[in-house]
């Protein structure tokens, strides 16, 4: 059976590969597995539970929010990036959950990282006895 490729527009036999197909060349990363890790998907959960499933830039209405009580498309976000700071990958005041509109922000840092650590220090629960 022929089928026309969509490299060259020519015509080859189904499971033939085309010369100009270009071949993949992304290389998993360290980062790449902690990500598809247990321990990451675990800990997702409990930061998204923590900040009650809903986005916490939006629900203190800051940066151009369009819905205060967001619960979709959240993300959670690194305060620190993993690649500068690989011990605080998993630490519950590195880590918050955002849309995805507020996360790109955070992202390109329209978002500053020490705004981002208040709110989170302001959502964690004081433990009884601990001193501020």
């Amino acid at each position: 059976m022929l089928k026309s490729c969509t490299y060259c527009g020519g015509i080859h036999k189904r499971g033939q590969r085309c010369a100009s197909k270009p071949v993949a060349t992304k290389q998993t990363t360290y980062i790449d597995r902690f990500r598809w890790s247990r321990a990451w998907k675990n800990k997702r959960a409990h930061i998204a539970d923590r900040d009650k499933h809903l986005c916490q830039v939006c629900l203190r209405n800051l940066y151009n929010t369009q819905m205060q009580y967001n619960f979709t498309d959240l993300e959670v976000h690194h305060v620190e990036p993993i690649a500068n700071a690989w011990d605080k990958r998993l630490e519950d005041d590195n880590l918050i959950s955002l849309c995805r509109y507020h996360h790109e922000l955070a992202e390109k840092g329209t978002i500053p990282a020490e705004e981002l650590k208040n709110i989170i220090l302001e959502s964690t629960p004081q433990v009884f006895g601990e001193k501020s």
